[in-house]
């Protein structure tokens, strides 16, 4: 039985280890190596290029950036979710229409996504500044500003990942027992209690699964960084990944690029077990 149960998930396993276990393994082990160029080999150098890496700014920077980014996206994309699937969880007129427009940014291609947002901040004919002029507002380059660049990033991200999570909100709440609804009506709890005391402990599962998610998102942002400000203005929106990128295929610094990786995989990893060890013990599993 044993044997015919690895016979069975053999497939997978294989999968995960061409496409996951194995590169990256194999680029940690690049990172410790110099990068080959011409007729020039690759030659072990060390711990070289994480030395490089701490006397990097632009990589501190991007790495603040994303931290940052991660920090307001995350708590930001959960809140709105679950603020959408309580909205269209209860009886209201069109209710089919409104998830299907919820969830509609969740389809878009993020460079199409990226693309229309583009037009929103267009400095003075933008949909934002035009709403602004009705106000008295003047024109802003949201975009070219360090002020406001990332929040504007921060902004596509939410929009974007919100709908998606709500489906995942949305499926908790309708698997919580109504009989614990009923029995806290009937002892006149108002609707924060309810929430508090039963929605929320009771959804806190999907809560840690969407927050995880959330998280690595929030660290493999890259299309939307090149369609959009393309690590500027002055490397304000520069994250991680687009780095990384950016080192990979602009600079062609293939072995700088893999310890850059090997970092990145790191701190994701260090983030999300903190995460899930601080969560789980608030989850309540039925």
């Amino acid at each position: 039985m044993h044997v015919r149960a690895w016979l069975m998930v053999l497939p997978a396993v294989v999968l995960l280890a061409a496409f996951t276990h194995i590169p990256a393994v194999s680029t940690f082990i690049e990172g410790f190596y110099s990068t080959p160029r011409g007729g020039r080999p690759a030659h072990f150098i060390g711990i070289a290029q994480y030395q490089r890496m701490v006397a990097d700014p632009i990589f501190w920077q991007a790495l603040v950036n994303n931290l940052l980014y991660a920090l307001i996206t995350v708590p930001a994309a959960i809140c709105l979710a679950l603020a959408m699937a309580l909205w269209v969880n209860g009886r209201i007129p069109g209710r089919g229409l409104l998830r299907l427009a919820f969830f509609t940014p969740t389809i878009l291609p993020m460079i199409a996504a990226a693309n229309i947002w583009l037009f929103f901040y267009t400095p003075g004919y933008g949909l934002f500044d035009q709403i602004g002029h009705v106000f008295g507002f003047g024109s802003n380059n949201w975009l070219g500003d360090t002020t406001t660049a990332l929040p504007a990033l921060m902004a596509v991200t939410v929009w974007k990942e919100s709908g998606f999570f709500m489906i995942f909100y949305l499926a908790a709440l309708q698997q919580v027992p109504t009989d614990v609804y009923e029995a806290a009506r009937m002892e006149n709890a108002s609707r924060w209690q309810t929430f508090s005391r039963i929605t929320w402990p009771l959804i806190m599962p999907t809560t840690l699964f969407v927050g995880i998610n959330a998280l690595i998102n929030a660290f493999r942002i890259v299309d939307q960084v090149i369609a959009m400000t393309g690590g500027g203005p002055n490397n304000a929106t520069s994250l991680l990944l687009f780095y990384i990128y950016q080192v990979a295929f602009s600079f062609w610094d293939s072995s700088y690029a893999a310890a850059l990786s090997s970092v990145l995989l790191i701190v994701l990893a260090l983030v999300a077990c903190a995460q899930f060890f601080l969560l789980d013990r608030k989850i309540h599993y039925r």
